[in-house]
């Protein structure tokens, strides 16, 4: 293989944290253990720098990794690339539990983790065997038969994974700058808690494997060598095992290693005044919470295993010591109402919560969410470029279409309002008040760029029964590229021949 690429498509459409440009650590992994056993390697992360078509084009093998959102753009590129001649194999969360679906575009799926079968894929691909030894590889024998390896065993040691190269980001510096404003440091995977709307179980396992701290350390050491000032720390759960966080973080605090960071955390997070204390001294920034509901019924349902004086203690203790909380909501369980949007959004204002998500639940394929639905026939539409959250692809029980479509966005709408704003301001408190202007900027562009979808959603209401909805084009400008890339004959690569 002379010429590796490796692509993550963007997504669908705009979302409160759009201009936050994070890659996925998937491809820029996968791409540093090829680079180290010497393959030409260069990834695309679509949300860094626009996608070269004819790159693409020019490459003996293109893997692009997927989630349910990005995957209808995924599948359109790969038909491009395939058509002409590019072999191409597919990964991710959403191709791992549709590999069928998948192949219908790309030659290979990758299930599951790739760490430890990347290499001997790829020389699989070069001898031209091997293929059915290779684990949780899916695709197509040569009488047209699919056929699928045995599911591919969790990378048991994460310690053994390289520390992303970032430089194999194509555009990762661009003009003095860097490509992405905040970089992903992954300490752990898995998570045990197993919420009924989450893919993440299935994808990488209820038991959580952790990266030594040395390693993070010195990945840190990296980040701040490299003039980084933001981290991300990648984990489902960064405080899984607080005592092992509090180690990582007092010897961030002794080695002066403490860049504004983030995180994903439960509100468990509130149960240790100690750990409390690190966050703020190794200078905490914001924490993500699945808050997911105020109605305890809902919680339930979701299999939260948390309670509403559990969030509000959260909110309370993480405010103490100044950490700024960004919460998320999920509407539409089939305890959910009307009244409980209503309530969540006095909640959320009532306890002062820095910023918000307002999610509508959607069955990802690969969750418990997605098989009742869809076995109920609750499931309105597989266009998947709608599976972002911000659209109502299921029929609700306890309300209407267009009532949890439109009062989500009420609710982002009032929660970001300009009285809202004003709060802030009179607070002197700058950074919130700017979030909040941004985040009621990006909501009002949202619902009019999907004006077409609220009155989908009110039209089968009306109608009272599911009406046919045009797809999107969210891979117009795909086919787009490709024809000038056609047209252009000054093109610096041609498209292949099969």
């Amino acid at each position: 293989m002379t010429k590796i690429i490796f692509i993550e498509p963007k997504p669908p459409d705009l979302h409160v944290y759009a201009r936050m440009r994070l890659p996925r650590l998937g491809t820029v992994l996968l791409s540093t253990i090829l680079k180290k056993e010497g393959y030409n390697v260069m990834t695309y992360v679509e949300q860094c720098a626009d996608l070269d078509l004819a790159d693409a084009l020019s490459a003996d093998l293109v893997g692009i990794s997927t989630i349910t959102s990005t995957s209808k753009r995924s599948y359109e590129i790969a038909k491009v690339l395939r058509e002409n001649g590019v072999t191409v194999f597919m990964g991710g969360p959403h191709v791992t539990y549709v590999p069928d679906e998948a192949l219908e575009y790309c030659d290979y799926v990758l299930r599951g983790e790739a760490d430890d079968n990347i290499v001997d894929f790829i020389k699989a691909l070069e001898s031209g065997t091997g293929f059915e030894e290779i684990q949780g590889l899916s695709y197509r024998k040569k009488n047209g038969e699919i056929f699928h390896n045995p599911k591919v065993p969790l990378c048991k040691d994460i310690n053994t994974l390289p520390i992303p190269d970032f430089k194999l980001i194509k555009g990762f510096e661009n003009e003095g700058g860097k490509a992405f404003t905040i970089t992903p440091i992954m300490t752990s995977r898995g998570c045990p808690y197993d919420c009924s709307f989450c893919s993440v179980t299935s994808m990488f396992g209820q038991k959580y494997r952790f990266r030594s701290t040395e390693l993070i350390i010195e990945e840190l050491k990296l980040h701040k060598e490299n003039g980084g000032k933001w981290v991300f720390f990648y984990d489902d759960n960064f405080i899984a095992n607080r005592e092992r966080t509090k180690e990582l973080l007092t010897e961030m605090i002794k080695q002066d290693l403490t860049p504004n960071w983030t995180a994903q955390v439960r509100v468990e997070v509130a149960k240790d005044d100690e750990l409390l204390d690190l966050f703020k001294r190794s200078n905490c920034h914001t924490v993500y919470i699945g808050l997911e509901s105020v109605n305890p019924e809902t919680l339930k349902l979701y299999n939260k295993k948390q309670t509403v004086a559990d969030i509000e203690h959260c909110i309370s203790r993480l405010h103490k010591y100044n950490v700024r909380i960004h919460g998320m909501f999920v509407f539409g369980s089939d305890t959910d109402t009307v009244d409980t949007i209503h309530k969540t959004v006095k909640f959320a204002k009532k306890n002062d919560l820095d910023s918000v998500q307002f999610l509508i639940l959607t069955p990802l394929p690969g969750t418990r969410t997605y098989n009742d639905l869809d076995k109920e026939g609750r499931i309105i539409s597989k266009d998947w470029s709608l599976y972002d959250a911000h659209h109502v692809v299921f029929e609700p029980k306890l309300m209407s279409y267009f009532e949890l479509q439109n009062e989500t966005f009420k609710a982002t709408r009032e929660f970001y309002s300009i009285p809202q704003i004003l709060k802030r301001a009179a607070r002197l408190d700058l950074f919130n008040c700017g979030l909040k202007a941004y985040g009621r900027g990006v909501a009002k562009t949202w619902i009019k760029k999907n004006q077409y979808f609220f009155d989908y959603t009110h039209a089968i209401t009306t109608a009272g029964k599911t009406i046919e909805l045009a797809a999107k084009k969210t891979a117009e400008d795909i086919k787009e590229k490709y024809s000038e890339i056609q047209l252009n004959s000054s093109s610096s690569a041609q498209p292949k021949t099969p």
